[in-house]
C-alpha cells in the first residue's frame, strides 16, 4: 500500500510539467529513506537532465540504502548524455519502484535489467494504469511516430454544433470554455479546419487560464486564410502552421505574404479531394508536435473519425436544443445502425451547465 501510495506523489509531481516538457515524457521522482520522503523532483523542461538524477541531488540527507519512486522507467541517457542508470546504480539506493515500462527502450536496452544486475531490488507496475495514461502522448507517439488526436466538440443536445448560418458562440459554459484553455496550455497544436476560421475568426490562445499557447494549424486546402484574421494578426509568437495542398506550391506571391507574418506553411497531397490527414499529422509528428487538439468544425471531424486517426473525443453537450443547425459530423458513409462507430464512455462530468464526455473508439 506504501508503494502505491508514494506513486501516487510522483504522478502528481509529474503533472507539474504538463505543457512544458514536449516532445518528452512527464516524469515525477521521490527518494524515500525510514518511512520518510527525502527528496523529489519533477520534469520540468525538455532540455532538464533526468529528473531521477535532480532527485538524486536534492537530497540533503545520505540517500545509501533509499527506495527511489519514478512514474516512468529511466532511459538509459539523459539529455546531457550521461549515464542515468549508472548514476542511479552509484547512489547506493536499495530499490527502486516504477509505474511503467518506457516504450522507448527496447528489451535489451531496459534499464530495470541493469538495476537487477547491480544488485538493487526492482518493482514493476505500481499504478501503472494511472501512469501510461499520463504520458498517453508520448507513448502514442513513441509506439506510431504519430501525434496523439483528441477531437473537442461543443454541442447542444440534439447533436448540432452551431446554428444554421454557423454560429456556434456560446453553445458550451464559460466553464468549459475555461477548461478548454487549460486544455490547449497542454497540448503541443491546436487545429482547426478553414471554414472554422471564417465563421468564428478564433484567435485559438490561452487567456482564460495560466498556460503557454499552442502551436495554431489550419487546415486550408485552397489557401484561403485572411491576413486579417486573428490568427495571423496574433501570431507573434510565429506558431501559426497552415497545412496546405501541393496544388498551391507556385503561388509564390501568397505564400510570401504569409512568410512576412511568421506563418509555416506545409504542403501536403490531396486525397478524395481533400488533404491527406495521415500525411499531415506524420510532416506534423516529424517537427515534434506529439499531441493535436482537434477543434472543429464538422467537416475535420468527420475526416478524422472516418479515417480513424483519432485517439479520443471530449464531448461538451450544453443542455440546449437547436432543432436546425450544423450536425456534429456528417459523410461517414454509415447506412444503418448494425454499422455505426462504437466508442467506450471512460468519464462523465458535470462542468458548469454541460455534461464533459471522454470517449475511446471500441
Amino acid at each position: 500500500m506504501f508503494d502505491e501510495s508514494y506513486m501516487q506523489v510522483a504522478l502528481e509531481l509529474a503533472k507539474k510539467g504538463k505543457g512544458k516538457v514536449s516532445p518528452f515524457p512527464l516524469v515525477g521522482a521521490l527518494l524515500v529513506k525510514n518511512d520518510r520522503i527525502i527528496a523529489a523532483a519533477y520534469r520540468n523542461s525538455p532540455n532538464e537532465i533526468s529528473t531521477e538524477i535532480i532527485a538524486l541531488k536534492n537530497s540533503k540527507e545520505n540517500i545509501e540504502g533509499a527506495t527511489l519512486y519514478t512514474n516512468l522507467e529511466p532511459c538509459t541517457l539523459s539529455t546531457d548524455k550521461s549515464d542515468c542508470v549508472d548514476t542511479i546504480i552509484k547512489s547506493k539506493i536499495k530499490k527502486i519502484v516504477i509505474g511503467t515500462p518506457n516504450p522507448k527502450l527496447n528489451p535489451y536496452e531496459q534499464s530495470i535489467n541493469r538495476f537487477k544486475k547491480a544488485g538493487i531490488e526492482v518493482k514493476t507496475g505500481v499504478l501503472e494504469k494511472e501512469c501510461i495514461e499520463l504520458n498517453k502522448f508520448y507513448f502514442k507517439f513513441i509506439k506510431t511516430s504519430l501525434p496523439y488526436v483528441t477531437l473537442k466538440m461543443a454541442t447542444t443536445l440534439d447533436g448540432k454544433i452551431a446554428d444554421t448560418k454557423g454560429n456556434s458562440k456560446w453553445i458550451s459554459s464559460a466553464e468549459s470554455r475555461s477548461l478548454v484553455h487549460e486544455l490547449r496550455s497542454e497540448y503541443d497544436a491546436v487545429m482547426v479546419g478553414i471554414n472554422s476560421v471564417k465563421v468564428d475568426n478564433p484567435k485559438l490562445t490561452v487567456r482564460f487560464v495560466e498556460g503557454r499557447n499552442p502551436k495554431r494549424i489550419v487546415l486550408d486546402t485552397k489557401l484561403q486564410l485572411s491576413l486579417k484574421s486573428n490568427l495571423v494578426k496574433n501570431n507573434d509568437d510565429k506558431n501559426l502552421i497552415i497545412l496546405t495542398s501541393k496544388k498551391n506550391i507556385n503561388r509564390k506571391r501568397k505564400i510570401e505574404l504569409y512568410q512576412r507574418k511568421g506563418i509555416e506553411i506545409i504542403f501536403l497531397p490531396e486525397k478524395n479531394g481533400k488533404l491527406d490527414l495521415k500525411k499531415a499529422l506524420l510532416s506534423l509528428a516529424q517537427k515534434n508536435i506529439i499531441s493535436i487538439l482537434v477543434e472543429g468544425g464538422s467537416i475535420l471531424f468527420s475526416s478524422f473519425i472516418k479515417q480513424k486517426l483519432e485517439d479520443e473525443i471530449l464531448l461538451f453537450i450544453s443542455p440546449k436544443i437547436l432543432g436546425n443547425g450544423i450536425p456534429l459530423c456528417s459523410n461517414l458513409g454509415i447506412k444503418n445502425l448494425s454499422n455505426a462507430l462504437t466508442y467506450t464512455l471512460k468519464e462523465v462530468d458535470k462542468i458548469g451547465d454541460d455534461a464533459l464526455i471522454n470517449l475511446k473508439r471500441r
